[in-house]
């Protein structure tokens, strides 16, 4: 399965022709999904039946160690050798949970927020996420994954991603709502942002790298590293896939997009003394002051 099934399809055309730009991100949740919270933690229910206990991020806080590493599943991922990794450091992001088990044996947590990704590669998801795994979640990925298997979730750690511009259960929020905020930051142009309080929203911006590195810098490392988190050859298949099994991928149309809330965030590092190290000797950040670092670089041997 390429993409979101056709009946999901037809309920996010229909949710935006019926309820209008502010309110279609109603299909994210809609039909069935429920989430009860407060202070970051709450309940998720499907159908009116619970599936998942929802937990804050200080849960990811409390795990978390000096270095955390973002691992994404840009082709580079393919050059890199992980054994190395620090144990519980790595968020892995999308396809880089197929690295648990070989090069990784356990991260400090997964992030998917595309349900796309879930309708794709659910059973990989049900072979490599073991239980209690802190699991970052967007709302349309928890109403997928219920809808798929609504026991699955029950012994997960689940955190929610929730979109500070497209909350969950409301409207979505003008600029000049969010300029209100008390948590968030903006750049000069109002295009990228930043939460310090990811129990409260993320800026969602084009790539679930961007979300996790939200709830990364919430957990206030010294270090940061990213790990195929390429951007610039998003075209190319992803690590774990084959050339004629890629799965469309809107990176590469979002790349201004996502570098500009990646240097925001770069900026707010700084600030706090929280370096950032890239691993990709072909990224995209390379362009914006991230440099290289080829620690994770395989050796070959001829």
């Amino acid at each position: 399965m390429a993409d979101r099934p056709w009946h999901r399809s037809l309920i996010k055309t229909g949710a935006r022709l019926l309820l209008g730009g502010s309110r279609a991100h109603a299909q994210d949740w809609f039909p069935g999904l429920n989430i009860v919270r407060g202070n970051g933690a709450g309940e998720v229910y499907h159908h009116r039946a619970k599936v998942a206990a929802l937990s804050s991020v200080d849960r990811l806080h409390e795990k978390s160690d000096q270095v955390i590493h973002i691992v994404g599943s840009g082709p580079s991922i393919r050059d890199c050798d992980l054994t190395g990794l620090e144990k519980g450091s790595a968020i892995l992001l999308n396809g880089a949970i197929g690295l648990i088990g070989k090069q990784i044996a356990e991260p400090l947590a997964i992030a998917v927020e595309d349900e796309r990704f879930v309708w794709r590669h659910s059973e990989m998801m049900r072979r490599r996420i073991k239980s209690d795994t802190i699991c970052l979640f967007s709302v349309a990925v928890l109403r997928a994954l219920s809808e798929l298997d609504s026991r699955w979730l029950a012994d997960k750690t689940v955190i929610l991603i929730d979109d500070i511009r497209k909350p969950y259960g409301a409207r979505r929020r003008s600029m000049d709502d969010i300029r209100k905020l008390d948590f968030v930051r903006l750049n000069a142009t109002g295009s990228a942002g930043f939460s310090f309080a990811p129990d409260r929203g993320v800026f969602q911006g084009g790539s679930v790298a961007v979300s996790a590195l939200q709830f990364a810098l919430y957990c206030s490392p010294k270090t940061i590293g990213f790990l195929g988190i390429d951007i610039s050859n998003a075209g190319e298949p992803r690590f774990y896939e084959t050339s004629d099994e890629t799965a469309f991928s809107g990176i590469a149309q979002a790349e201004g997009r996502i570098l500009e809330h990646l240097v925001l965030a770069k900026e707010i590092a700084s600030e706090r003394g929280v370096t950032f190290v890239n691993y990709s000797p072909v990224s995209a950040l390379l362009k914006h002051g991230f440099g290289y670092d080829a620690r994770f670089a395989a050796v070959s041997i001829i």
